[in-house]
């Protein structure tokens, strides 16, 4: 028999959701005819898996220790499966912490989340941070891991946010959904932007060139209204942008830049679209001037502010809090 106690950052998900990340080799028919049979159960009780687990709840699985190890994914002699990349990793700081939240100042050059099985991306750095903290052990983990609720592309910087329990990933993915969390960008665009400007338009993903495609209304009604299903493929974006100075010598605007929407590449696609490039954007057509750009890694783009509205409840100590992070050092 294997048996579990729901922990402070693991409750408020569904009791079926909790057994999915026990058991991640499970299919649905097996975990909901395990709880049928009550060799799952729920405080001692047969359940039906749409209850609504809370801190102290406890969870026995009457299993052979053989079972448990091909569902759970686990080898027999594994100690720790935790990823610990924190020191693995360099130049990320971080900005606000509390129980339920962390954010990230992520550097450019590192993966948000993983793409191959051995990246070590901020993910596994934040697990492996909280870990020598002694917040974050296996037995601890439970069904629950701390994991980052937006993303970043690789050769941006800034800000990141982290749900440490349950009831913190929920609040940022519902701040995220609704727009109600203001997310504001430094920049530098290739070319004079003389005032701020409000744009919008319909963005498609090119998974194989790892680029965005962007039409504006008048090219995606002619286009939806000629191939069904079209619609399908790009989705709404709307970006702010606000010029801060321009540098006639070098030809470039810095910008303030706030992501209304949130779809890959949408800045840097927006941007290019106008015809100003971020600088150091080979991939939307920035092209290096001199020896010293040509050296330049990274697109000049940073996730530097976050403003969280105004509100009540258990979240109340967020409200209207900014965030900030420092710009890169290779900005200079």
């Amino acid at each position: 028999m294997q048996k579990f106690t729901v922990t402070k950052k693991e409750e408020g998900q569904r009791f079926h959701k909790y057994l999915k990340k026990l058991l991640p080799g499970a299919t649905n028919g097996f975990l909901y005819k395990m709880l049928r049979k009550k060799n799952i159960t729920l405080n001692e009780k047969k359940a039906a898996g749409d209850e609504v687990i809370a801190a102290g709840d406890t969870v026995e699985m009457f299993f052979s220790e053989e079972t448990y190890l091909k569902f759970s994914g686990k080898s027999a002699v594994e100690k720790d499966g935790l990823p610990h990349g924190f020191h693995s990793l360099s130049d990320i700081s971080v900005i606000y912490e509390d129980e339920d939240i962390l954010i990230l100042n992520k550097p450019a050059g590192v993966l948000s989340q993983k793409a191959e099985k051995d990246d070590i991306s901020l993910n596994e750095w934040m697990i492996g941070y909280l870990s020598e903290k002694g917040e974050m052990t296996e037995e601890k983990a439970g069904s629950f891991r701390p994991s980052v609720c937006n993303r970043l592309d690789r050769n941006t910087s800034g800000l990141v946010l982290c749900g440490k329990s349950v009831k913190g990933s929920q609040f940022l993915s519902e701040m995220l959904r609704d727009r109600s969390l203001r997310k504001y960008y430094m920049a530098y665009a290739q070319g004079k932007i003389a005032q701020e400007i409000r744009l919008d338009g319909y963005l498609k993903k090119e998974e194989e060139k790892n680029r965005s495609q962007i039409l504006s209304e008048k090219e995606y009604q002619k286009l939806t209204m000629a191939h069904l299903g079209a619609e399908k493929e790009y989705k709404r974006i709307e970006t702010v942008i606000k010029p801060l100075f321009y540098d006639a010598e070098r030809d470039f605007t810095k910008l303030e830049v706030l992501l209304v929407t949130g779809k890959s590449h949408q800045i840097r696609a927006h941007l290019a679209d106008i015809g100003h490039p971020l600088l150091g954007d080979r991939k939307y057509g920035w092209k290096p001037r001199n020896e010293r750009e040509n050296t330049w890694k990274y697109q000049m783009l940073h996730a530097g502010r976050i403003e969280f509205p105004k509100m009540e409840g258990e979240f109340a100590r967020l409200s209207g809090k900014c965030v900030t992070a420092p710009e890169p050092d290779f900005w200079g």
